[in-house]
């Protein structure tokens, strides 16, 4: 069993979360409150959970300066940011800070629930933006190669396919016809010398 905390203001969101993993096998949510104030007030000495999802932009103390509380309180609790932002800043001060995965809100329950179990099992779940972010950050040059190569709309469609979209959902995007970003991408795959999606976001990382 899988006993789960969640920190979050939205009230919907919240309850949203606490009802899909209460309904779930294998999970139990035990503390759910809308500050990280109010959840240490709820946190008992008898109650001990294995993962939190927390939000960042909380009410009072923020859900990064939360997590150095966590840690502090229960030093084998895990947590997963879960927030709309999505920026470097907070990224890397919230991994810093301790968290162990980083998720941006648009996921998918099903996807937060494979993540919460990827973590308990040892992984680092992050959304895929997340995690490009992450890995460019350390590996920068060859990310540089690759903006060199490519105009700023065929850079846009690469970033929008690394995030998991389908050539229409990145015409939709990017506002453009669904023959435009099949064109760019065949372009894309002539200047990469690489002949599908998996190939090009392997090249990147290489």
């Amino acid at each position: 069993m899988i006993r789960l905390g969640i920190i979050e203001d939205d009230n919907e969101i919240r309850s949203m979360l606490e009802q899909y993993f209460s309904g779930q096998p294998g999970f139990s949510v035990l503390l759910s409150a809308s500050s990280v104030e109010a959840f240490f007030t709820l946190w008992g000495d008898g109650i001990y959970l294995d993962i939190i999802l927390s939000d960042i932009g909380l009410p009072g103390e923020s859900g990064i300066k939360g997590i150095s509380r966590i840690k502090k309180r229960a030093p084998k609790c895990q947590v997963i940011m879960l927030t709309v932002y999505d920026d470097a800043n907070r990224v890397f001060q919230a991994l810093c800070s301790g968290a162990s995965g980083y998720l941006l809100k648009q996921t998918p329950l099903a996807k937060i629930r494979e993540a919460v179990l990827s973590l308990h099992e040892g992984g680092a779940p992050m959304s895929p933006g997340i995690a490009r972010m992450v890995v460019e950050y350390f590996n920068p040059k060859s990310s540089r190669e690759l903006s060199e190569k490519l105009t700023p709309r065929e850079a846009q469609i690469v970033s929008a396919i690394e995030e998991g979209l389908t050539n229409k959902e990145v015409a939709i995007r990017l506002d453009i016809s669904l023959e435009t970003v099949k064109y760019h991408i065949k372009n894309i795959y002539e200047k990469l010398e690489v002949n599908s999606r998996h190939a090009l976001i392997s090249r990147k990382y290489r």
